[in-house]
């Protein structure tokens, strides 16, 4: 089980990493292949969540 608290989205991701658009994070997908992936994707053009634990420890030591 997922808790909702603990899912983020793409705007949520750009933010804790300083970028100033929500669609940068899926060229940071591309770029970083360490990069934490989504625990929910609905499919393409559809809401992706991550995990704010995994993001933000991936933040940390890049």
């Amino acid at each position: 089980m997922i808790d909702a608290d603990d899912v983020i989205d793409a705007n949520a991701i750009a933010s804790i990493l300083g970028l100033s658009h929500s669609n940068t994070v899926s060229l940071y997908q591309r770029r970083y292949p360490d990069m934490p992936r989504p625990v929910i994707d609905m499919g393409q053009g559809r809401c992706k969540l991550w995990l704010r634990a995994e993001i933000e420890a991936w933040s940390k030591h890049r």
